[in-house]
């Protein structure tokens, strides 16, 4: 993981709040008033995703989420938070280099130059029961990787419940053990 300063994030930050801008602004221009709302619209989908991830006091696992994508990587990343937003904080570094070191095996699991794809969704339940869904689109050229890592892996403070790995798609579950 990069080590980023102030001056590295905030560059990043207001690159993509620039692409942003000139997307409302090119559609502004060709009057298209109607895809104007919709990237407003998920720009404000994106502001409240990173307020919730950030509210589950997990401040390693969130930074590393909202910063995947500003690093070269064979895949582009998504999250969103689900659920009554509750403190995780003793399970940030579990957390935090469980996805690290999943993400980085199917990141040389994956097709270089393919459109892949990886959405995490974290569910936090009524009961207290944290799930984390790992659900990727693309190509895989090393499936057998990502299954012994999978199989073989020492979870620590999580529980992976189920996984799918095939050629154009990987599912994965895993929950906290609380």
């Amino acid at each position: 993981m990069n080590e980023w300063n102030i001056i590295d994030i905030l560059s990043h930050s207001r690159h993509d709040w620039m692409n942003k801008l000139q997307l409302v602004k090119g559609n502004l221009s060709l009057q298209k008033y109607d895809r104007v709302n919709e990237i407003i619209e998920e720009i404000i989908i994106e502001a409240q995703q990173e307020s919730k991830l950030s509210n589950l006091k997990m401040p390693s696992f969130a930074s590393y989420l909202m910063t995947f994508n500003w690093s070269n990587h064979h895949f582009g990343l998504e999250y969103e938070v689900l659920g009554n937003v509750q403190s995780l904080e003793a399970y940030d570094t579990t957390v935090t280099n469980w996805s690290k070191s999943f993400l980085d095996i199917l990141d040389s699991a994956v097709e270089f130059g393919s459109e892949n794809h990886l959405n995490i969704t974290i569910n936090v339940g009524t009961e207290g029961e944290v799930r984390f869904f790992f659900d990727f689109n693309g190509i895989i050229k090393d499936k057998d990787q990502l299954i012994d890592w999978l199989k073989a892996v020492n979870h620590s403070q999580l529980v992976v419940h189920e996984f799918h790995v095939d050629t154009y798609e990987l599912t994965s579950v895993i929950s906290l053990g609380i």
